[in-house]
């Protein structure tokens, strides 16, 4: 008997409410299988393995042929392995013989239903699609999630930091204020600052004014802190980290200390793991010290 929920050995005491009558839920394939068969020993791991595959939309149940003579004589069974699928109470495919795995899967194809994704599959393919910037992409995935569990904060995050990216300032906010665990405080706390970061820039001048003004003055402090947010609006992390640096190294009072505060706030929207936070938080331990 497996330990699987999923696979069980049937009878001929419970195989009509064990098969017929579960297979009006989920399909149950039936293993028909001997001791002394070497291909149904081989055909058993893979029948389990394939039905754990679909996280409990599709059942199997196993019957040894050696005892269940009334099950084989019920069904006609003339070889060994031979394999049915019941659905709606009804045989409606199968095979014998050994088979190899995509022939089985193709067969089950059309009569079992896919599992579900995972909800930590769905936040990571989201979290992966909004790093290469597909950002609309990402939402849908992240729509999906929160009609589920409009409560997950890792996924009310990071949909706000998409509604961000796309200019919904406002919307992204609100998001953001929806989000009630402390479990994610770092990564609230980055969002939060993009954010910042895209609203700040858009008050700000152009990129092209901020470079001329600092090629003529190259001190110009204010010119290269507002470049700096420019360029983190824009998510060129490394320029800005480059200029947030350099001039907290010789102006770190510059407007009350906003250099380190932003530098800080970086930290936080890029996340501990990523490699220019641990480049620039190691340049600036150095500054400091």
């Amino acid at each position: 008997m497996s330990d699987s929920p999923y696979i069980f050995d049937t009878t001929g005491a419970d195989f009509d409410q064990a098969v017929i009558q579960s297979s009006f839920q989920k399909p149950v394939l039936v293993d028909f299988w001997a001791d002394w068969c070497a291909p149904c020993k081989a055909l058993m791991p893979l029948l389990a393995q394939i039905t754990e595959s679909y996280q409990g939309e599709l059942l199997l149940a196993k019957v040894n042929c050696d005892i269940e003579q009334d099950i084989v004589m019920r069904f006609g069974i003339r070889s060994l392995p031979t394999v049915v699928l019941f659905k709606d109470g009804q045989p409606v495919d199968g095979f014998a013989g050994a088979q190899p795995e995509s022939a089985i899967r193709t067969m089950l194809e059309p009569h079992v239903q896919q599992p579900a994704a995972p909800e930590c599959n769905l936040l990571d393919s989201a979290q992966a699609l909004f790093a290469e910037g597909r950002i609309g992409e990402a939402e849908n995935l992240l729509k999906q999630l929160l009609t589920e569990d409009n409560t997950n904060a890792a996924a009310l995050i990071l949909y706000g930091r998409c509604l961000a990216e796309r200019g919904e300032l406002g919307e992204a906010e609100a998001v953001l204020n929806a989000v009630k665990s402390d479990e994610h405080k770092q990564a609230l706390a980055g969002a939060r600052a993009q954010l910042t970061f895209l609203r700040q820039a858009a008050d700000l001048p152009e990129v092209a004014s901020l470079k001329s003004r600092l090629a003529q003055d190259a001190g110009d402090d204010e010119a290269l802190y507002q470049l700096s947010i420019q360029q983190l609006s824009r998510q060129q992390y490394e320029p800005a980290l480059d200029g947030l640096l350099k001039l907290f190294v010789r102006n770190r009072s510059h407007a009350d200390g906003l250099p380190h505060k932003t530098l800080l706030q970086v930290f936080d929207l890029l996340g501990n793991d990523h490699p220019l936070v641990t480049t620039y938080r190691r340049k600036l331990y150095q500054a400091i010290y």
